[in-house]
């Protein structure tokens, strides 16, 4: 006969261990928040546009009131509003998942595209098509057409990551210490070159530059979604399908390989999918920090570290921070706009100090 006074407590942690039930339900909630956010951002903005006029024109065909003004409205809704809101949930949910997938890819929670430099290789990537699309890299940008851009910081974030892992890693075990030091030089060397294209840069350029260096949506067009847009949809499509072998390589890389998991084949994998999404993201977004980091730690808090509910629910969930950063930044000074990178600084930076306080002691640096 089992003792009651052990039976107990064994069962309380079995089901304080298990988070699916727990997960499942949040992974809803999060559907229903990002369809609110949608909302928000296709109703709220600088102009008195309503969206709900022009859905119910578009579904019964007869809304009562001026045409002209009917049709101004859609176009700001349709135009304007809804390539910035869906260009804010593709970058969102990029950014979390690849903070979500470098975090169980080197098994540390400071892992953050932006902390380690992918973010800067990306910039340096997109800023050097920028300056030099018209002159040393014109046959190329006139090769690639629209996709120079985001190609560009693709292999620009790629390289750096590649770097960084070479760097990080010996004899199949990542040094976190050396990681973050390796990240933060990478990321000043990136930073150098891209003062160096930008003091190359002429007046508009330099004004281009300074503003999409801060971060925004606000030259969301339906081009710059067909050109980025698949990259970014193919890398977070395939990005699931490493759940269960991040959650394998979580204890340790022998024993995952012992599990039959090719770990050297999940790294670079992992490093190209995060690479596509980033650069991608920079390439339309500039530079958005913060979002990769706090939103994987958010949710770990909430449904824990399985990665097969971990990364649909940071995909749902950064893209709802950035929409309501988006709506943020688009109100708070209207008619001018704040760079969304300031918004996600502004409360991403104090959110990052407060879990390296409650960490203290934890992270071995």
């Amino acid at each position: 006969m089992v003792d009651q006074s052990i039976a107990g407590p064994v069962k309380a942690n079995a089901s304080e261990g298990d988070r699916s039930g727990r997960a499942r339900l949040v992974i809803l909630l999060l559907c229903l928040c990002l369809a609110i956010a949608v909302l928000l951002s296709l109703t709220f903005g600088a102009s008195d546009a309503s969206a709900v006029t022009v859905i119910g024109d578009w579904l019964f065909g007869i809304v009562p009131g001026d045409a002209a003004l009917n049709a101004r409205d859609s176009l700001i809704v349709y135009d304007i509003r809804l390539p910035r809101v869906i260009l804010g949930v593709l970058v969102g949910a990029a950014l979390a998942v690849s903070g979500a997938v470098m975090q169980g890819l080197f098994r540390n929670p400071l892992a953050d595209p932006g902390l380690i430099g992918v973010s800067a290789g990306s910039s340096l990537g997109a800023v050097a098509v920028v300056v030099l699309g018209g002159t040393m890299l014109a046959p190329l940008a006139a090769l690639l057409g629209t996709l120079a851009l985001p190609l560009a910081a693709f292999f620009g974030g790629l390289a750096t990551t590649l770097v960084l892992y070479q760097i990080a890693t010996r004899r199949g075990q990542t040094s976190v210490a050396t990681m973050l030091l390796a990240g933060i030089a990478l990321t000043a060397l990136a930073m150098a070159m891209t003062g160096i294209l930008i003091f190359m840069a002429d007046d508009r350029q330099l004004r281009d530059l300074t503003f999409w260096q801060l971060g925004s949506l606000g030259g969301a067009t339906w081009p710059k979604i067909s050109s980025v847009g698949p990259i970014i949809v193919l890398a977070l499509a395939a990005m699931p399908f490493l759940a269960r072998s991040l959650n394998a390589l979580a204890l340790g890389e022998a024993t995952a390989g012992h599990l039959g998991i090719p770990v050297q084949r999940l790294k670079y994998t992992a490093i190209v999918g995060v690479s596509a999404a980033v650069g991608a993201s920079v390439a339309v977004s500039g530079g958005i920090g913060f979002v990769g980091i706090v939103v994987p730690h958010l949710l770990r808090l909430l449904i824990g570290p399985d990665n097969r509910y971990l990364l649909p629910a940071s995909a749902l969930l950064g893209a709802s921070l950035l929409l309501l950063a988006d709506a943020v930044a688009r109100t708070i000074v209207v008619p001018a706009e704040l760079p969304i990178g300031i918004v996600t600084a502004v409360a991403g930076a104090p959110f990052f100090l407060w879990i390296l306080l409650r960490k203290r002691g934890v992270i071995d640096l």
